[in-house]
């Protein structure tokens, strides 16, 4: 309560300078512009894609589409898209959601035999007044945009499965099965923010499993007014904390990309306790083009791409 006019005055000043800091911060910020990040290896190839786009000044949301395509359509990346591990009967099931600078989002799970999910989703944000379609739903609705059903399941998926198929034992092993996602996030000319992410989710999960992927504050958030985070690692981790949208709020708060990804990595150890079991990793981005990452295992890696080139740097971890 403000008790006379003193206390009036003081209080005045202090919210006088508070308003002004940030105007002076903006100001003599320097945006680090175009500039696009991904998740493992696979993403220096996919950030080329992307980078055609922003290069041209193309807007971040079609960099992040044309981006994640590419280990989409690779069979060699066994955890993406088409030649991704099936599921435990087989079946080769799609996760994927993108998010732009307005808040518009788009998304699909349990999606079977279309090659490119993330264009599915992208059409599900352009073209419906809906976020997100799921399996058979999914599947006719990317059939009535024209996209053609294929078998996704290739040769060496096809063995892996039956090799698996002997013990049928179901662990996460870190680092190789937890390579299931490219998640991708832009900053283009104009300054704006978009993501995508897109997986064929855990290797010989149980059928209708759905991780974070394809879950909008989970697997991906973007806020064109702070920043963007993408996720990788045990999906089931990401979704009970809300991991990206995690992300994002801190580094509202002022927090970096990485010391945000490091605080959003240390409150899922903490509550797991036995967290050395598990991978959890996330990439961040914020408005400034700043990026940063954090994980639980060492091992994960991030591709980045700006006007000084592109590099694979290793992420910061607990372990």
């Amino acid at each position: 309560m403000i008790t006379n006019r003193r206390d009036f005055l003081k209080l005045s000043a202090i919210s006088s300078a508070v308003a002004l800091i940030p105007f002076k911060t903006v100001a003599k910020s320097k945006v680090n512009k175009p500039i696009v990040v991904s998740t493992w290896q696979h993403g220096i190839a996919a950030n080329k894609a992307a980078w055609q786009v922003l290069a041209e000044h193309g807007k971040a949301i079609d960099a992040v589409e044309a981006g994640v395509r590419i280990p989409e359509a690779d069979p060699n990346v066994m955890t993406v898209g088409y030649g991704g591990y099936p599921d435990r009967e087989g079946n080769v099931t799609l996760d994927a959601c993108i998010m732009d600078e307005n808040q518009n989002c788009g998304s699909v799970a349990y999606l079977q035999n279309i090659k490119h999910p993330i264009s599915v989703a992208r059409l599900v944000m352009d073209n419906t007044p809906h976020v997100m379609l799921v399996g058979e739903g999914a599947l006719q609705f990317a059939k009535s945009q024209g996209f053609i059903e294929e078998n996704l399941l290739t040769p060496q998926a096809k063995k892996a499965w039956q090799d698996w198929l002997v013990e049928s034992k179901y662990a996460p092993v870190i680092n190789i099965e937890n390579h299931d996602t490219i998640g991708m996030l832009a900053l283009d000319m104009n300054g704006d923010l978009s993501g995508a992410c897109t997986t064929s989710g855990a290797a010989f999960k149980m059928a209708g499993r759905v991780g974070d992927s394809p879950i909008i504050g989970a697997g991906l958030y973007v806020d064109n007014e702070v920043g963007a985070a993408t996720a990788t690692g045990m999906g089931e981790l990401m979704i009970k904390t809300v991991g990206c949208h995690l992300v994002v709020e801190m580094m509202r708060q002022g927090m970096t990309p990485t010391q945000a990804c490091k605080a959003a990595v240390e409150r899922i150890a903490h509550k797991l306790g036995d967290y050395k079991q598990f991978q959890v990793g996330f990439l961040a981005l914020s408005k400034s083009g700043e990026y940063g990452s954090y994980c639980i295992q060492p091992g994960f890696n991030y591709a980045v791409t700006s006007k000084t080139g592109s590099k694979l740097l290793d992420a910061a971890s607990i372990l």
